[in-house]
C-alpha cells in the first residue's frame, strides 16, 4: 500500500511509500525515473509482514509509526502506475506525514559545506571538517536576510 500524501499543484502528487517502493530500482522500473524524495514518518500506523508475500502492509494502529519516504512530484499518470502496482487489498488514502527535518532544512547547506571541505583538502593548509563546518555556517548566518 502506498499512501497519497497531498496534491502539490495541478496534477502532481506526493506519495508516501514504505515497502518495495523504497528501492530506487523498483521505482525506476515502474516510472522510468527516480523522483526526488524526502524521508518521512507516518504516525499512528503499523507496518506488518504479510504471510506468503515479499512486501508489507500498513494499518492504523495508535501510538505506532511507520518509517518511509515521500516520492515528490508524481504525475497523475505515474500515480495510476503506482496504484496498478499495488495489491488488490490496497486503498490509497490521504494522510499527513512528518518529513524528517534534517534533510529538508540542512541538506543543501551541508552539501555546500562538504564541497568546501573537499576543496579545502587540496590546499596545503587544509582545515579539519569541524572548522570548515563552523566557518561555513558562520558565513551563512552573517549574510543579510533577503526581503
Amino acid at each position: 500500500m502506498s499512501v497519497k500524501v497531498n496534491c502539490v499543484g495541478g496534477d502532481t502528487h506526493n506519495v508516501f511509500v514504505y515497502g518495495s517502493l523504497l528501492a530506487d530500482e523498483v521505482v525506476h522500473t515502474l516510472l522510468k525515473r527516480v523522483p526526488p524524495t524526502a524521508p518521512a514518518i507516518l504516525h499512528d500506523y503499523h507496518r506488518f509482514k504479510i504471510k506468503g508475500r515479499v512486501y508489507p502492509a500498513i494499518l492504523p494502529v495508535q501510538n505506532n509509526k511507520v518509517y518511509g519516504r515521500v516520492l515528490l512530484g508524481i504525475s497523475g499518470v505515474e500515480l495510476d502506475i503506482l496504484d496498478e502496482f499495488e495489491d488488490v487489498e490496497y486503498t490509497r488514502t490521504d494522510v499527513e506525514v512528518s518529513l524528517k527535518e534534517w534533510k529538508q532544512v540542512h541538506m543543501n547547506d551541508f552539501v555546500k559545506m562538504t564541497d568546501g571541505f573537499r576543496q579545502e583538502l587540496e590546499l596545503p593548509e587544509s582545515k579539519p571538517r569541524v572548522q570548515t563546518y563552523e566557518t561555513f555556517y558562520k558565513q551563512e548566518n552573517d549574510k543579510p536576510l533577503e526581503p
